[in-house]
């Protein structure tokens, strides 16, 4: 079972790549949502306002994967699938890479553009530090009082990381573990008496 993934660990510094006079600042970022994509792009759009097309594609997901690739205006499939390609080829997740291009008064043609925007896209992705992360695995243990030292027990047993927990007559606990050790670590909790365990994702 595969339980690890490649993702970047933070934005590198931008690029820009020149082909014709036309300028093209690469840009990645780590992201989560949809909604990072989108705070990310009207950032840009607010730096680069001169700019003629923000052309970006990102992927999201460890097993189901997600992804969109927009060409903002240039020839379909110029921009945002060679992009694309290059998150592909890098193995990489949970990316958003933007190429920001400022028209340089010569036309480029499709086969220029797609060249242009995949080189764009290679050189930002090459200035990434990119880091392999685990899949976890979130739990929720609920049980009473009393049979706290029984869960704590389990916890510091299989090194489980806590997310949260609520201490009081009912007890609640989140717990995180790597996607291959939830089976038994739902086993051990399942093993014990009047304790309710939930996955969450």
């Amino acid at each position: 079972m595969i339980d690890t993934y490649r993702t970047i660990a933070e934005p590198p510094e931008v690029i820009l790549y020149k082909e014709k006079n036309s300028k093209f600042y690469g840009y990645v970022f780590p992201v989560q949502s949809d909604d990072e994509v989108k705070e990310y792009l009207e950032q840009l759009r607010k730096q680069h306002t001169g700019a003629g097309h923000f052309c970006y594609a990102y992927q999201l997901g460890t097993e189901r994967i997600y992804y969109r690739a927009n060409d903002d205006g240039e020839p379909s499939n110029s921009a945002g699938m060679p992009i694309y390609g290059q998150i592909q080829s890098f193995g990489v997740t949970n990316v958003l890479v933007v190429v920001v291009r400022f028209f340089g008064g010569v036309k480029l043609g499709v086969g220029g553009l797609i060249a242009a925007y995949r080189t764009a896209a290679q050189q930002a992705l090459e200035g990434a530090v990119i880091v392999e992360r685990t899949v976890d695995i979130l739990i929720k243990v609920k049980f009473d009082y009393k049979n706290l030292n029984k869960v704590m027990r389990v916890i510091k047993e299989k090194n489980l990381s806590i997310i949260s927990q609520t201490m009081e007559l009912n007890c609640e606990i989140i717990i995180s573990t790597r996607k291959k050790n939830a089976e038994s670590v739902f086993t051990l909790f399942s093993a014990l008496f009047e304790i309710e365990i939930e996955r969450l994702h």
